[in-house]
């Protein structure tokens, strides 16, 4: 589902039919609908655009594969227009909205008892991608039908405001669409409780505080609730588990659909020490591993404390351990895995609702599951987080570590640039220099070629 070709928006991807043709029957609709829910392996996939900014980008994370200078670039936020992974990622997203405006618009003619639901889903994979895309890049343009090149090169940014808009209105749709978590039409499909989350996270972004906490709530003791045993949200054996809101499904073996999340992460070069190979991307932070408390268990389920080669030498690099997979699953290059993964969790809502509410019970419900003390109690380290925003954001790196939300949660909540500058991973001063404007990516470079008319209105400050 890679992107392809050289136009600023792809309407006629290799594996799909021309946008001037519509899908005509339920078969064709089905298909269309496996491969817009497919382009989730490349959005969410493990060196794709959701690590670059969520974790590359931001203080928990670097990356041992130092051949590709784009990679670098994301590891010290100082991304060009020019950087290849960008376009890649811009291409990706408007390929997978094109193939969802079809099959929304194919669906207005078409009588299926399925429609709505199908129409809701594509609505919900719409508004997250628009809501990556707006926190990457701000304001984009804003494509809701199919349309012509000559008027795909005319199309200028939308607001930050018309994004949301738009957004709101799609993940609404969805709301009152979808089933609720039991009742879906298959295992991975979207459900209500996906809407409710995202839209909660949506209005939280926005700085809308009484929305979010209204959206969060609906979800809230209903079909959702922690899993008891934190590692079970990584064991294979389960799931889509009873804290699984969003999860994006993977089949390992080279025949089916492998995630690549242990192979990638595994340490560069290791030599089957850990894995066949390793990439040694996202790998941890000292800040990130030094944030965890001492008696905090789900460091140790989440991140290895080094490895030691076939030669027997200690090799101090910690990597994530949360996507393991030993089986003997081999595509030919490395690990073709079983695991899924985690879009949106129960977990987080609740994070997300002691972030909206100012209420900490929400926190001790993470904590509480954790064993560790709650906050407010004079067993809470309170004098590491002072205050309970602090407590918040701490509780959400620990309890989210890896899965791409960091830099997301710091540039919502503003403390992006204090961070990043204060960070191990800037020891040499190579964060010294960042402003606020390296915390949106540039437009990429050929975007601006084919739209030159637009230039001052396309590009993002600072580029």
């Amino acid at each position: 589902m890679g992107a392809c070709g050289e136009d600023f928006l792809d309407l006629t991807p290799q594996s799909n039919a021309n946008a001037d043709d519509f899908y005509r029957n339920d078969s064709e609709i089905q298909t269309a609908i496996v491969a817009s829910y497919s382009s989730l392996y490349d959005v969410y996939g493990a060196v794709n655009v959701m690590y670059f900014f969520g974790a590359l980008c931001s203080d928990d994370a670097y990356t041992d594969d130092q051949g590709l200078g784009d990679y670098v670039e994301f590891q010290y936020v100082n991304i060009t227009p020019s950087n290849n992974e960008v376009l890649a990622a811009w291409r990706l997203f408007y390929q997978a909205i094109t193939r969802i405006n079809k099959i929304v618009e194919s669906l207005e003619n078409m009588d299926l008892s399925n429609k709505t639901v199908y129409e809701a889903e594509m609505k919900f994979l719409r508004a997250l991608y628009y809501f990556n895309m707006t926190q990457i890049w701000g304001g984009v343009p804003l494509v809701t039908t199919s349309m012509s090149l000559d008027e795909a090169y005319k199309k200028g940014r939308a607001s930050v405001d018309e994004m949301y808009t738009q957004i709101i209105e799609d993940l609404n749709y969805g709301i009152q669409e979808l089933p609720h978590k039991g009742s879906e039409r298959a295992t991975g499909v979207v459900t209500k409780g996906a809407a409710y989350a995202l839209l909660g996270k949506v209005y939280l972004t926005k700085g809308d505080k009484t929305n979010a906490t209204s959206s969060l709530m609906n979800i809230y003791n209903n079909e959702y609730s922690l899993t008891p045993n934190y590692s079970d949200l990584w064991d294979m054996d389960k799931k889509n588990g009873v804290e699984s809101i969003f999860e994006i499904q993977y089949l390992g073996g080279a025949e089916n659909s492998p995630s690549y999340y242990w192979a990638m992460y595994s340490p560069a070069n290791n030599a089957g020490a850990v894995t066949l190979q390793g990439a040694g991307h996202n790998q941890v932070t000292d800040d990130l591993w030094n944030d965890y408390e001492e008696d905090d268990p789900r460091r140790n389920i989440s991140i290895q404390d080094g490895w030691t080669t076939i030669a027997g030498v200690f090799n101090s690099t910690r990597f994530p351990i949360k996507w393991v997979d030993e089986t003997e699953n081999y595509d030919g290059n490395s690990e073709a895995a079983n695991n899924n993964f985690i879009v949106l969790r129960y977990a987080d809502v609740l994070l997300m609702l002691a972030e909206a509410t100012g209420d900490e019970q929400y926190l001790n419900e993470v904590r509480n599951r954790a064993g560790l003390p709650l906050y407010g109690t004079s067993e809470y380290p309170s004098e590491k987080y002072p205050s309970l925003a602090l407590a918040i954001e701490h509780e959400r790196r620990v309890e989210l570590a890896m899965e791409f939300h960091r830099l997301f949660d710091l540039k919502r909540t503003g403390r992006a640039m204090e961070v990043l500058k204060t960070s191990s991973k800037n020891k040499t001063g190579l964060l010294d220099n960042i402003t606020e404007n390296n915390l949106s990516w540039p437009i990429p470079e050929s975007v601006i070629d084919q739209n030159p008319d637009l230039w001052q209105e396309l590009q993002n400050p600072g580029y």
